[in-house]
């Protein structure tokens, strides 16, 4: 979710304030229908007040945490590149602003004591931690004495972190946000951070910064468990042109626990398309609906979306192939 100024401009409302829910409709059933459903929100809900802002500084109306809770989010990774774009005010905007609107939120924190309670979300009689990192923000330095606000990689803290939430949960979820912008596969640092959290315990590592999207696979540990990597989900929502960054995606996990065992099992991918006309009337479409209007070729386009992302993982199901 990065909501540049074209999108944010195509959503006011005559009188004032921001819609963004109708952007989602086509695909808003795969949201609801999950029992736990998270989503990166790359740019801070810091509000209108603190002014709204693009690239390379981004800050959203409190309408897109709306949406979010609308739509049928659960938990909102803030970890990312441009957490502290617009500073801390930005960020305990966004915190309270989601506090109430009771979304359970991950990455960004108020203070220590925030951030050394870890996630947890029970659902069906499973537990789940949800943890966050990203390799960076932007070369905008972290505000001394707190580190709290934003979570860094750092692979001790999250093996810690990670051994913590064991404890805590059944399930173990660690956002990442990591990798090289606009590349198909996972770069090394990638890989070591998915092998690290998965050896400390990780059940599943879902990333995101690239803006493509990249493979999917199985993490075989030494302990004899399975971790189940998404290198990155793509864009869902944002203003970059071409067809690789208007691609993103929606993965389903399912997600049991039998005897003492929790297994993750039977990944399924819906490709996603960011519609836009002149940057105006932006929807969030099945890949399979972008049309040829949008998307030239676009069904040979989806099978190179396929074979992408399940060049790792030949049992992915693609939803709607």
């Amino acid at each position: 979710m990065l909501i540049h100024s074209s999108i944010y401009k195509d959503a006011q409302v005559a009188g004032g304030g921001y819609e963004f829910t109708h952007m989602f409709e086509p695909i808003r059933r795969y949201i609801e229908s999950a029992d736990l459903a998270m989503v990166n929100q790359e740019s801070v809900i810091g509000g209108e007040a603190l002014g709204l802002s693009d690239y390379p500084r981004f800050n959203s109306p409190y309408e897109v945490g709306d949406t979010l809770k609308a739509v049928g989010f659960d938990i909102v990774n803030l970890a990312n590149n441009h957490t502290l774009d617009r500073g801390e005010e930005a960020i305990t905007n966004e915190i309270h602003y989601l506090n109430g609107l009771g979304l359970v939120y991950t990455g960004a924190y108020l203070s220590e004591d925030d951030r050394q309670r870890i996630r947890v979300v029970e659902k069906n009689g499973l537990t789940f931690a949800f943890l966050s990192y990203t390799y960076g923000t932007n070369g905008i330095p972290v505000p001394k004495g707190k580190p709290y606000l934003v979570n860094l990689i750092d692979n001790d803290r999250a093996a810690a972190d990670i051994a913590a939430a064991r404890k805590l949960a059944d399930v173990v979820i660690v956002s990442a946000h990591f990798g090289v912008e606009y590349m198909d596969e996972p770069s090394e640092a990638q890989e070591q951070f998915a092998r690290a959290a998965a050896e400390a315990g990780a059940d599943i590592v879902i990333g995101h910064h690239p803006h493509v999207l990249q493979p999917m696979e199985w993490i075989e540990t030494a302990f004899g468990r399975r971790t189940f990597v998404a290198y990155s989900l793509g864009n869902f929502i944002a203003a970059q042109d071409g067809a690789r960054t208007q691609t993103g995606g929606i993965l389903q996990l399912d997600i049991e626990k039998r005897g003492g065992t929790v297994t993750v099992s039977n990944p399924r991918f819906l490709p996603t398309w960011i519609h836009m006309t002149n940057w105006r009337q932006f929807r969030i479409v099945p890949l399979r609906d972008a049309g040829t209007d949008q998307l030239p070729n676009a069904a040979a386009f989806g099978k190179q979306v396929a074979a992408l992302v399940g060049s790792r993982m030949p049992e992915l199901t693609i939803v709607g192939d």
